[in-house]
């Protein structure tokens, strides 16, 4: 099921996330520019990814695209609002960040205290005028891959936002990545949905759902 509009989106950062966030979009005909501090690695994944990928240095990006997808690490995200302040003026931030670092044992341990999360963070962060939606971080890579356009039933991708003018974006978006959006709230409610909460992968959740399942299991 695809909404496709008209928003420009573009993706910052190309690590696993940002590739697989990049070949889901395309895969349901949604255009995306590719940014990263390296060009060369955004121009050798637009020519994988075809005609609907389109490489671009990081500041033309910002300056192209309605949406800006940040797949980049939580611990950059500050310096990076900062830098681009201007560019990022009245955009729509979509942040997939999980505020986690390795434990040295095999495993992650967050990096903020216990009650706070990166969606409310990142949120007091924006340049002027820009909404921050978190949106595609609920599920790890791997699933977010091969759960995309998932049959019989799509699997969900949640979000949170404050601004509620921009729902119908993020879940075009959303639904063109191969997945159903459900909305849990405000971000104040985005603890939910980054890795340790109730609704992440990698938390009590712990495995990709449809919506039918999450609504009979979890009040969202």
């Amino acid at each position: 099921m695809s909404k496709t509009s008209e928003s420009k989106v573009a993706i910052i950062g190309l690590g696993n996330i940002g590739q697989v966030v990049a070949t889901n979009l395309t895969k349901g005909n949604r255009p995306v520019i590719l940014a990263s501090r390296d060009y060369s690695q955004a121009k050798c994944l637009a020519e994988k990814l075809g005609n609907l990928a389109q490489p671009m240095e990081i500041s033309a990006a910002l300056q192209e695209a309605d949406i800006i997808i940040l797949a980049i690490w939580f611990s950059s995200i500050k310096e990076f609002l900062n830098q681009y302040a201007t560019q990022l003026e009245g955009k729509i931030i979509i942040d997939p960040s999980n505020p986690i670092a390795p434990d040295g044992k095999g495993g992650f341990v967050k990096t903020i205290d216990a009650t706070n999360s990166a969606g409310q963070i990142n949120h007091s962060l924006l340049p002027k005028g820009a909404k921050l939606a978190k949106a595609l971080g609920t599920l790890g890579a791997a699933s977010l891959a091969n759960a995309s356009d998932q049959k019989p039933e799509p699997a969900v991708l949640f979000y949170a936002t404050n601004d509620q003018s921009i729902n119908t974006k993020i879940e075009e978006l959303i639904w063109d990545t191969g997945f159903e959006p459900l909305y849990v709230g405000n971000l104040d409610q985005s603890i939910r949905i980054e890795v340790f909460g109730e609704l992440h992968e990698f938390g009590a959740l712990g495995k990709t759902v449809t919506a039918d399942e999450i609504r009979r299991s979890v009040a969202v």
